[in-house]
């Protein structure tokens, strides 16, 4: 919690004087019986109603200095919170954009959400309450005893025999709470990628009638969370009560032995009452001082999960003075190994190399390792053994922006956001409208765009789910295009294109975008047929490298895929 209270530093300033307020408040309201208990026993007996009207018009006078204090000093507490949190807030998003894969992979993007949404909000609930209550119960609390002490030590010594155990109680409590709310974030953590992947699922979902197994998985993953919350919400639903118990016992024992000092005559009746007054200030403390302990058990679990993010390392940082590659390549794979479990290698050995404007096609049954060789080209990934060379330098040795900044590309799935037409391709890259529609016009977009009311003021929404599967395809094809980029990556960027659209994509990255070294991941023969290098991949393995001609006449496997899809001759 520490690293989380660090951004409290900066409001220092703002927190102090809402601190200055809140204890001037609170003093004010202290101050009340103790002006009763003066009336009742020193005022009352002389018969001097000017000065109990005087008195009383004090009193009402702190019971407004103490209103607008709390007023004031909570107002500030709020905007204290609201700024703390969008700073961590901030803060957290930003470490999540800078994370590697690998370590994406290790949290989950479930995790990462609620993190992101439920931890942050945990941790703005306790900085809001420890400026509003915990300031003030404490001071109710320790300015109640002190202001007893003043009224009749032996009363005060009653009360203060049930505090230890108070104390002792919400620790224990405390300490039980905190792993269990880690739990309890933990199966937030599950529950949210289920309803992710519902969502972004229920076509098929319905399409495959599965909606009864997907409620009965989500009851799961439900009941689970409710199990983790009752056994949390068990623990800390005791504490309110025992202490309720150990105070009330305390209230007993006041009234019992102020009885009999009253009676003895050791003590007037003011002060009795006064006492009550105080008991029932300081019990409403204890009783804040424990929502406290709630409040901060949970976020203490939170800010645990948040700082977690916070500190992770820098994955992925440049390193200096590696081995240059001194070929006249321009992109060279080295004898590449990579596992992302560390078990077992997905790319086993490999090895190829690139001319700048040259062309390579990737083709390979699902999960052979396709797209991964463009994760490590693009590093997202680092690789295991090996060496991966841009333009003679070790990519290791790029920022990761300016190498990314080389690349244009098409993954599978790709993200259309909720935006205009304009802004998903241009994605905030201050593209020029004529490398917009250069990019368009070669994805073969550019008239679909053009015959739309608003063009490319045109909304589009989440997910671009109000345009067809090949309008999004070619669209992410533009977006890839529009920078003219010195690597274009189209990985099955046009499974959900017709042959002849297809044929006129290739036609139209050859005429206007040759420069461009080209990597085409597809499972289609005839989108690769044309490249001026291919590499089989099977299982992580390298089945075959060359040219169409080379691979048909000597790769066994590259054969069987292209009778299968090419009707059966060998010949061109």
């Amino acid at each position: 919690m520490r690293k989380i209270f660090s951004y409290l530093k900066k409001y220092r300033l703002r927190m102090s004087f809402g601190l200055v307020i809140k204890i001037i408040g609170t003093v004010m309201d202290l101050a009340i019986p103790w002006l009763l208990s003066y009336i009742i026993d020193e005022i009352v007996p002389l018969g001097d109603v000017q000065r109990i009207i005087l008195i009383g018009l004090l009193m009402i006078l702190f019971s407004f200095v103490g209103l607008f204090g709390s007023v004031i000093a909570n107002q500030m507490a709020s905007k204290v919170a609201k700024l703390f949190t969008t700073d961590l807030r901030h803060d957290v998003f930003k470490k999540i954009e800078s994370l590697s894969s690998r370590q994406t992979d290790e949290v989950t993007i479930p995790s990462l959400v609620s993190r992101m949404s439920s931890d942050t909000y945990n941790v703005h609930s306790m900085i809001g309450m420890m400026q509003r209550i915990g300031v003030r119960a404490p001071i109710l609390l320790i300015g109640g005893i002190i202001v007893t002490l003043t009224l009749d030590p032996i009363l005060t010594l009653v009360l203060l025999t049930v505090l230890p155990l108070v104390i002792i109680v919400t620790y224990i409590i405390s300490k039980i709470s905190i792993p269990l709310f880690t739990k309890v974030q933990q199966s937030i953590d599950d529950f949210v990628r289920v309803i992710r992947e519902n969502i972004a699922g229920m076509r098929v979902i319905k399409a495959l009638s599965k909606e009864e197994y997907e409620k009965n998985r989500f009851h799961k993953v439900s009941k689970e969370l409710i199990d983790y919350e009752l056994s949390s919400q068990k623990v800390m639903i005791q504490l309110n009560p025992i202490i309720n118990l150990l105070l009330n016992i305390g209230m007993v024992g006041v009234i019992v032995v102020g009885a009999y000092r009253v009676n003895g005559g050791d003590i007037l009746s003011g002060k009795v009452l006064a006492f009550t007054t105080y008991f029932t200030i300081i019990l409403n403390a204890m009783l804040s001082i424990t929502r406290i302990f709630v409040t901060f058990s949970k976020a203490a679990a939170s800010g645990n999960r948040i700082a977690y993010i916070l500190d992770l390392p820098q994955d992925l940082v440049p390193v200096d003075n590696l081995k240059e590659d001194h070929s006249d390549n321009y992109i060279v794979f080295d004898h590449v190994y990579f596992s992302y479990e560390k078990k077992e290698y997905n790319i086993e050995d490999l090895s190829f190399s690139l001319k700048r404007g040259e062309s390579l096609g990737i083709i390979g049954a699902t999960g052979s390792g396709k797209t991964t060789i463009i994760n490590l080209l693009m590093r997202f990934y680092d690789i295991d053994r090996g060496n991966i060379y841009l333009d003679g330098k070790n990519i290791k040795e790029y920022d990761l922006q300016e190498l990314r900044g080389k690349f244009g590309t098409v993954f599978q799935n790709d993200a259309i956001f909720s935006t205009d037409i304009y802004d998903n391709i241009n994605f905030n890259r201050n593209l020029s409208d004529s490398d917009i529609d250069k990019a368009t016009k070669a994805a073969q977009i550019y008239d679909f765009i053009d015959g739309l009311e608003k063009k490319y003021d045109t909304p589009i929404s989440e997910r671009g789910t109000n345009l067809s599967g090949g309008q999004r395809q070619r669209m992410l094809v533009a977006r890839a295009l529009a920078n003219n980029p010195e690597i274009l990556v189209l990985d099955d960027a046009a499974s959900a294109l017709d042959y002849k659209t297809e044929a006129n994509l290739r036609k139209n990255l050859k005429e206007n975008y040759s420069s461009s070294t080209t990597f085409i991941i597809t499972q289609r023969v005839s989108s690769i047929m044309n490249c001026d290098k291919i590499i089989v991949i099977d299982d992580g393995k390298v089945k075959g490298y060359g040219s169409h001609k080379e691979l048909l006449e000597k790769v066994k496997l590259y054969q069987e895929i292209y009778q299968l899809q090419m009707g059966g001759g060998l010949n061109e």
